[in-house]
């Protein structure tokens, strides 16, 4: 498109925006090939859509949506809740590319009971309301198992799929099967149960999926009192047990106060691409509907415009007619007949937080989920996360942490371990002699090893790491420091892990001065660092120990006259230690490496000492 183009495009555009009414509406942006690809709502359309084509538009991907649209209509409404409703359905009917993708929860479960003579009651992924009633989804699949679970041990349900007819029971057209004969259903289909009787707790167990127990507790209660009058007290006992069931059952699922009735919560989870939008309904103190709702931004919207499509979306969804809507900031949404409360303390308040506690489980959820099937994702987001709590200028890819190793100043060596996309990276581990230091000494020593690496990797051209992490506190970053900056004028980040007096790694210093970086101890990202430490550990005294071993090996055999390189290495081979060489009779010795030779070293070991 020509400069020219777009100007005429632009001139056209606004021609279309000053002609706009200001009323509340909805409206709708098209592309040069006439499919719909934003639809919008506002209380006022004229200012809502003149806003897109001010010149100090900042946001990027606003900037992207104007530059695609080339023709716009509207549909004026009477109400602000009318343009929400009509922007929901257009959304819905159109799905335009640049609106919020609502991830749909069909792969979650619901509760169906059947149009059938004899419902029944069973779980499913499939919707068809030409089947039956359906309550959920259930994004928490445990708790639609509770209900069920419930359901099944008070009004044991038939799970039979045969279609049963009236005339069917009269002319005994059916059997008994084994569920009956297990007490896990009553008969009705040869009139063992009355077909009203079967209706009736079938109602009784929509209450229940409805979330109305209390309703279904007070009408128990009465018919237990009615039987007991009567003196029907086995009878009576059957609905007491049923009512303690119930009691039971609401009772751990009671969050506040019961005088909370009929009112619909909603909270929002953010993060760059996503938001996670929860949505509980309380009835008569206990939550009897919960979801989280996945929406996949396309523009910047802000947590204001998601949370108001989730209402309309949510309540539509669930039919939804609860007078009052519980949220976590104030809403420029006008509902008939229903009040928008920001709760600051008490009940409701609770009510909001255990909404949010739920949505951020749901993001943790699907994090978690994501990261099993691509675990470089994890691994990006720990390094973004470090690269945040440091404040680094790029992301620490390469992370490179060094350990000393000596006994009183002997054998001293070093050990450096990368790390990159925090996995050990071993081809690239070095390991180090100490040359230029005497004694035990951990600061020089570290600063010979820091300064011989990135020496070389200077003179080679060799990529320098993205961050640094020396096992210590200010002590070792201080000298690390020295090096990198002050003698080879290289701009390196330097982190320390520090101990504490029971020598337990317990935070992380970073900056000069260093200070302590907020990050707990048992975090995920806190995790990934001590295990950098510990591999450094653990490869610096593996080098030790293998130094050490080799200096006592020379000092013990190499200094006898007639036993070879091949033959010592037979002997350490076969005996493990110099000790048990020294324990071993002539002929095991002879065994390995000749008779002469063995009587060589057999009297060596006896002229010691």
């Amino acid at each position: 498109m020509t400069k020219e183009e777009n100007e005429a495009r632009l001139e056209k555009l606004k021609g279309i925006v000053r002609a706009l009414p200001e009323k509340p509406g909805s409206y709708q942006y098209y592309d040069a090939d006439g499919t719909i690809i934003y639809v919008g709502k506002a209380k006022n359309l004229k200012a809502r859509v003149s806003s897109y084509f001010h010149t100090e538009v900042d946001r990027f991907k606003t900037k992207v949506l104007v530059s695609k649209i080339w023709d716009i209509s509207y549909t004026v409404v009477n109400t602000e809740e009318d343009a929400l409703l009509l922007e929901n359905e257009l959304i819905k009917k159109y799905n335009p590319r640049y609106n919020v993708l609502l991830k749909d929860g069909k792969t979650y479960p619901s509760i169906c009971v059947s149009n059938e003579l004899l419902p029944r009651i069973f779980k499913t992924r499939t919707i068809n309301k030409k089947w039956g009633t359906y309550y959920g989804p259930y994004s928490h699949i445990g708790s639609m198992y509770a209900v069920l679970d419930l359901i099944n041990t008070l009004y044991h349900p038939r799970t039979c799929r045969q279609p049963i007819t009236q005339e069917g029971i009269h002319q005994g057209k059916y059997q008994l099967c084994l569920e009956y004969h297990i007490k896990n259903c009553k008969g009705p289909c040869v009139a063992k149960q009355t077909i009203e009787d079967y209706r009736k707790n079938i109602e009784q167990a929509r209450e229940i999926l409805k979330g109305n127990t209390r309703q279904v507790l007070q009408m128990l209660r009465s018919e237990m009192e009615k039987l007991a009058s009567d003196l029907r007290f086995e009878e009576a006992e059957e609905v007491k047990q049923k009512y303690l069931l119930i009691d039971s059952f609401v009772s751990k699922s009671e969050v506040v106060s019961h005088t909370i009735n009929n009112v619909d919560v909603f909270t929002i989870t953010n993060d760059e691409r996503t938001a996670f939008i929860n949505f509980l309904h309380v009835s008569n103190g206990a939550i009897n509907q919960s979801f989280t709702f996945e929406y996949k931004k396309r523009l910047d919207e802000n947590p204001e415009e998601l949370l108001q499509l989730a209402i309309v979306e949510m309540r539509e969804r669930f039919k939804s007619q609860a007078k009052e809507i519980i949220v976590p900031q104030e809403l420029n949404i006008n509902l008939d007949g229903v009040t928008v409360t920001v709760p600051q303390r008490g009940d409701k308040k609770t009510l909001l937080e255990l909404s949010e506690m739920n949505g951020k489980q749901y993001k943790f959820d699907r994090l978690k989920q994501a990261e099993k099937l691509n675990p470089e994702q994890k691994q990006v987001r720990l390094m973004k996360e470090l690269q945040e709590k440091l404040r680094l200028t790029k992301l620490p890819y390469q992370i490179e942490c060094f350990d000393n190793s000596n006994i009183s100043g002997t054998d001293a060596v070093a050990g450096c371990v990368v790390f990159k996309g925090l996995k050990p990276s071993k081809k690239d581990y070095k390991r180090y002699n100490i040359k230029t230091v005497e004694g035990p000494d951990d600061y020089a020593s570290m600063q010979e090893v820091v300064r011989r690496r990135y020496s070389r990797m200077l003179e080679e051209g060799t990529p320098l790491p993205d961050l640094i992490i020396t096992d210590g506190g200010k002590g070792q970053m201080e000298v690390v420091r020295e090096v990198i900056q002050d003698e080879l004028n290289i701009d390196i980040p330097i982190a320390g892990l520090a101990k504490d007096n029971h020598h337990r790694t317990n935070e992380l210093l970073y900056g000069f001065p260093p200070i302590t970086i907020g990050l707990k101890t048992d975090s995920e990202l806190f995790h990934v660092l001590t295990r950098i430490q510990d591999e450094v550990h653990r490869y610096a005294i593996t080098f030790h120990r293998d130094k050490r071993s080799k200096h006592q090996l020379h000092s013990e055999l190499d200094e006898i006259k007639g036993v070879g390189p091949k033959s010592k290495e037979a002997l350490i081979k076969h005996f493990k230690s110099v000790k048990r060489i020294k324990e071993a009779d002539i002929q095991e010795i002879a065994s390995v490496i000749g008779e002469s030779k063995a009587n060589i070293l057999v009297n060596y070991f006896r002229e010691q000492p």
